[in-house]
């Protein structure tokens, strides 16, 4: 089936080309969303006579989707999914699930405008492309981890993160932890070694003058109930 292209269709041509196209392509998308026009006598017509109009209209709606592609271009999205230690998802991230993420990021999109070949079923960085308009497309980095934390860990790297690095990561932690754990032992016990005698002999003497008072404090009660005791059997 022959149309006339009323924008620029990737992989097809520009405004006002007459191109050959399978009846299906043109019946469920070119001419549903008016991208394209039979290219009947009468149509061809039409078109010259809306040219100027349809050009007209083109440029402004392509000076919106650059405006629109300056705050979208780049944008990261985080997309938090189930997977196994291989890495592959338990179900997939759709072209829906990235619209959602760019327009919950501040831009409106509808899945659509979304290109993807098929569905992203591994964890890790997928550039996908937004196509704002006909001549305007960007870029969004689509991060898909196990979880925020992963994320961030996953942006720094540039790269997914394995199970088996995950477990090494909390193996390293609880490492580092044993390791801070016995350098502040060591300190301890250095400046223990390394303590003049003076201050050792004086936390001794606290000590022996702690254990002093606390026995006295022990006596003093006993002394007491020792003359009451007596007092009674004088005036007895």
């Amino acid at each position: 089936m022959e149309v006339i292209l009323l924008e620029r269709v990737e992989k097809l041509g520009q405004m006002g080309d007459v191109v050959s196209v399978k009846p299906g392509f043109a019946r469920n998308f070119l001419l549903p969303r008016k991208k394209a026009l039979r290219a009947t006598k009468d149509n061809k017509v039409l078109f010259e006579q809306q040219r100027q109009q349809l050009e007209a209209e083109n440029l402004a709606q392509k000076g919106e989707a650059e405006k629109v592609g300056e705050k979208l271009d780049g944008m990261r999205i985080n997309m938090i999914r189930s997977a196994g230690e291989s890495g592959q998802l338990y179900g997939s991230v759709t072209s829906r699930d990235i619209a959602e993420g760019v327009t919950a990021g501040g831009v409106t999109v509808n899945r659509n405008q979304v290109v993807m070949d098929h569905p992203i079923k591994m964890l890790g960085l997928h550039e996908m492309r937004i196509r704002l308009h006909a001549e305007v497309s960007v870029t969004v980095i689509v991060n898909v981890a196990r979880s925020e934390e992963e994320a961030e860990r996953q942006a720094k790297l540039g790269r997914a993160i394995t199970a088996q690095e995950d477990d090494r990561a909390e193996r390293e932690a609880i490492a580092a932890e044993a390791a801070a754990a016995a350098e502040a032992a060591a300190k301890a016990r250095e400046m223990l070694e390394h303590a003049p005698e003076e201050d050792l002999v004086e936390s001794v003497v606290a000590e022996v003058s702690g254990e002093a008072e606390a026995e006295s404090a022990e006596e003093v009660p006993a002394e007491a109930a020792a003359e009451e005791s007596g007092d009674t059997e004088e005036k007895a």
